[in-house]
């Protein structure tokens, strides 16, 4: 008996012909990970790198505009026309903007207040600055990830509606008139 169960082992350690199969088997999967993983993340730094060029666009506009008296909706707007490729922004891009002072600088803190599709929406904290002061605009923008409980998607943290979130900040100081 182990001398029959020792020839088939042998037969079979000499048994190539299912080799590519099992390697196909194993490899692929592993690769089409990665790839899912690159998409999903290229994707994420798509949305952030528009999100930030819009931001960085409007502010300078803000700047340059001396005298103007910008709204939220029209600072929004202005984003959202600058960021380009950002889907739904009118409705999924939340901002923030609050006066600061530039000898006592405190930073906005770590609630960051973006729009929840799942909940009633908060009144904005937007605050218009005057000649000379320090402005901080801080924007939420949220999206749907294409994979939300694989590869990237598990990663990141989503809201009740499944909604991740990108924040971009920056802060510039109002001209004078």
């Amino acid at each position: 008996m182990t001398q029959r169960f020792n020839a088939l082992l042998r037969r079979f350690r000499r048994d190539t012909s299912g080799s590519v199969k099992l390697e196909f088997v194993l490899v692929v999967p592993l690769f089409l990970s990665f790839l899912l993983f690159s998409i999903e993340l290229g994707f994420i730094t798509l949305r952030s790198t528009l999100l930030s060029r819009g931001l960085d666009m409007t502010v300078r506009e803000i700047r340059l505009t001396t005298g103007a008296e910008w709204t939220h909706d029209e600072i929004k707007e202005k984003v959202c026309a600058n960021a380009g490729l950002l889907r739904e922004c009118d409705s999924m891009l939340r901002l923030e903007m609050r006066r600061k002072s530039i000898r006592e600088y405190s930073s906005l803190g770590d609630d960051v207040d973006c729009t929840d599709r799942a909940e009633e929406t908060h009144p904005v904290m937007f605050q218009s600055g005057g000649a000379n002061e320090l402005m901080v605009l801080r924007a939420c923008y949220k999206f749907d990830p294409f994979w939300n409980n694989a590869f990237m998607g598990e990663q990141l943290e989503l809201d009740s509606s499944g909604d991740a979130s990108i924040v971009a900040m920056t802060a510039f100081v109002q001209e004078p008139r």
